[in-house]
């Protein structure tokens, strides 16, 4: 098993979803509650103070989504909630997030890059046409351009994720991208397979394709 106190030091205290993700959990637990922890968000969070950004005219945004204060966001894309974006980040042009997807502060989110059912600590950087599905990116994580977090294996069967020590272990889960714990680094063109797995500042070389877990 791998616990999410192994891979990330901390979680924002501050932060309205501290409490649906503690650190003493097995950490492939966290991507199911994703959903659960924004729609909690979201009953509590009236309609006035959701949007504390200006939203570009060609910007399509549908749903609940909160964006935080100071948020750079771009001329054209599409955000469709549920979605929280956390203060000062920065959404490039034809940035595609669709639905399930909490971004903590200081964040980048690159041209053409798509997110769904993912989750990122304060300063993760996804920058330039990356997938990144079923995932989660610990503070301070980063994807070279072009990289994957494949989600769903070939046969659609339960994904399982390997312990350090090399033994194997269910999550229950049929989608689960990579995790990616602080400061860990995915390099340009690599894919980080199904329930793939990176330990802080652990890294995969550009043009790789990783299954595991790298400590």
């Amino acid at each position: 098993m791998i616990y999410a106190h192994q891979l990330f030091q901390s979680v924002p205290h501050d932060w309205p979803f501290a409490k649906f993700f503690s650190l003493t959990q097995p950490v492939h637990e966290w991507i199911p509650v994703i959903a659960q922890a924004l729609h909690s968000f979201f009953n509590a969070c009236p309609l006035d103070q959701r949007i504390h950004s200006t939203i570009p005219q060609r910007l399509v945004v549908q749903g609940d989504v909160y964006i935080g204060e100071r948020v750079l966001l771009p001329q054209a894309g599409t955000l469709i909630g549920p979605l929280y974006i956390g203060d000062e980040c920065e959404l490039r042009p034809n940035i595609y997030l669709r639905g399930n997807v909490i971004v903590g502060k200081q964040c980048v989110l690159g041209h053409a890059c798509e997110l769904k059912n993912t989750l990122l600590l304060d300063h993760a950087q996804v920058s330039h046409r990356n997938y990144v599905g079923d995932s989660i990116l610990g503070t301070g994580a980063h994807l070279g351009a072009g990289c994957v977090l494949s989600n769903l294996r070939f046969d659609g069967q339960e994904v399982w994720m390997h312990a350090p020590d090399g033994q194997k272990f269910p999550t229950g889960l049929k989608k689960l991208g990579g995790i990616m714990g602080d400061y860990a680094e995915a390099g340009c063109n690599s894919v980080l397979c199904p329930g793939a797995c990176l330990f802080p500042h652990a890294k995969v070389f550009p043009c790789k394709s990783f299954r595991g877990t790298r400590v």
